[in-house]
């Protein structure tokens, strides 16, 4: 009996231990999101309000050459080695260990990645600086104010790729609900810039520099908010065999950001290659709304998931299944509730927005939000690998993906335009969609396969409520915001319902409740 009752206290102890975590990592994991909300909040809206300022004041053409220019600077992250990401997930991996003084050579080595690579990113850049008005195909006489001004844009790379290694500590600790609202203030003051560069008739050369003002803002206050909040945070001289080994998990992330960038940049670099700087135009205006939502998606997921790491580090893998689980049922969720809103609402949205002509129709709209709810399932995925710091079979598959997207896109292009590449982007990713929750369950040690008898009900469900909505959605037209506010609100929360209660039976539905409801926690929290 006395033996009983030592099992029982025991067991009672390491329940009520087990309990404190969980409860700090859900706390952690809301406060994450609601900085994530609303920094993309303030995003989306300072985008919203620019945009037709930087359409109006750099015309059709040159507003499509500078969502080029955008999209190719993004593939210079390719060529860094990745360390920032390398340090967010190696501190989220460790964050229970208590050697300070290790982090800091974590630091370290994610600081002497970057210098190892820094000469790739100078002769790449340099690379670029000399095709990118090529690849733009603007005329001649701009050639030198396209490479100045994609020069600035390299120039603005390199200091924000510094400044994110303070922001990746901050993320790898759990804490990254620490800077809320100073992302917020810094999308207000980019904004301005950018207003204020286009005022001054500064044009394309202009944007960049307000760019690199920026991001050199970003950085000393992302340090002072590190710095603050993390008592550990510092840079310690790291040994050769950690700088090795920080580097060799580098490359991988250095590959699969490569494949990363081309899977997410290639689209508008491909559509103003093979078409025209125009239709760029119009994709990237018709896609806004759902780029924005795959954004918004991607970081709430992922300002949960460094809580999540912990799970994996320690190996608690039915812990962190159960997780990986809710956070899918939470994603089909949103993306349900959001896409049937933005096909609703989206053609109402591009005409009072910019005008009824850049909106890309019926069938491009839907297959871009189909493309976005894809993508978003394939990242949720790419989180979780993340976490194990097993990237080999990612970074494989992705590139063969990649490849295959951008070839099927350049087909289907010159015949249906918008409708092939969206098509040609979610053929090439079929294969993501298969093959990582493959490789998810193996590094969980969860049986192999796919509950494909899961997938049916929420499928159908979201297939029957973006149709719906895709059809109303040729049919309403609003010239008025105060209306479409209110009808955009209003559709949601119905799609919300709507999927909550039809597409999730009784057992899955309950802890999403519980989950949403437990957001009045946050304020206490804070």
């Amino acid at each position: 009996m006395a033996t009983a009752s030592v099992d029982i206290q025991t067991a009672t102890e390491t329940v009520e231990q087990t309990r404190k975590p969980a409860k700090g990592l859900t706390q952690k994991a809301y406060l994450n999101a609601f900085s994530v909300l609303l920094d993309n909040g303030v995003k989306v809206l300072v985008l919203s309000l620019v945009t037709p300022i930087l359409v109006s004041g750099l015309g059709r053409s040159l507003f499509g050459v500078w969502q080029m220019l955008s999209r190719l600077v993004a593939y210079m992250s390719a060529t860094d080695g990745r360390p920032t990401q390398a340090l967010k997930w190696v501190i989220a991996h460790d964050q229970a260990i208590e050697d300070d003084d290790a982090k800091r050579r974590h630091v370290g080595s994610a600081l002497g990645v970057w210098l190892i690579f820094l000469p790739v990113i100078t002769i790449v850049g340099l690379i670029l600086v000399w095709i990118a008005p090529i690849v733009t195909k603007v005329p001649e006489g701009m050639y030198w104010i396209i490479r100045l001004t994609f020069g600035l844009l390299v120039i603005e790379f390199m200091v924000t790729n510094l400044a994110a290694l303070p922001e990746s500590v901050l993320r790898g600790m759990n804490l990254g609900y620490k800077r809320m609202g100073l992302q917020a203030s810094l999308s207000v003051v980019g904004g301005v810039l950018m207003v204020v560069a286009v005022y001054a008739g500064t044009g394309l050369v202009g944007l960049a520099g307000a760019q690199v003002i920026l991001g050199a803002l970003t950085g000393v206050l992302y340090w002072a908010v590190v710095k603050k909040y993390v008592p550990w945070f510092g840079i310690a001289k790291p040994r050769m065999a950690e700088v090795r080994s920080f580097l060799k998990l580098s490359v991988w992330w250095f590959a699969w950001t490569s494949v990363s960038r081309l899977m997410m940049a290639s689209d508008i670099i491909v559509l103003g290659v093979v078409a025209s700087a125009s239709a760029v135009t119009t994709y990237t205006l018709t896609s806004y709304a759902a780029l924005m939502l795959l954004q918004l998606t991607s970081m709430l997921l992922g300002a949960a998931t460094p809580g999540l790491g912990g799970l994996v580090g320690q190996k608690q893998f039915e812990k962190a299944v159960g997780l990986r689980a809710e956070m899918m049922r939470m994603t089909w969720l949103m993306l349900t509730a959001t896409g049937a809103a933005i096909l609703l609402m989206n053609r109402s949205f591009i005409g009072l927005w910019v005008g009824p002509e850049h909106y890309a129709g019926f069938w491009a709209n839907l297959l871009i939000v189909l493309v976005m709810v894809q993508f978003t399932f394939i990242r949720n995925d790419s989180f979780i690998i993340d976490l194990t710091l097993q990237l080999r079979e990612k970074v494989i598959m992705g590139a063969v993906a990649a490849v295959l997207s951008i070839g099927l896109s350049a087909i289907l292009i010159p015949s249906w335009g918008i409708t092939g590449l969206c098509l040609g982007m979610m053929a090439g990713r079929l294969l993501l969609s298969v093959s990582y929750p493959l490789i998810v369950n193996r590094q969980l040690e969860q049986p192999r396969g796919l509950p494909l008898k899961s997938f049916v009900r929420p499928g159908l469900v979201m297939t029957l409520i973006f149709a719906a909505s895709g059809y109303l959605g040729q049919l309403l037209v609003i010239n008025n915001w105060v209306v479409w506010f209110v009808c955009g609100g209003a559709s949601f929360g119905l799609a919300l319902g709507l999927a909550l209660f039809t597409g999730l039976n009784a057992d899955a539905r309950r802890p999403l409740i519980k989950r949403l409801m437990m957001i009045r926690t946050l304020r206490a929290a804070r």
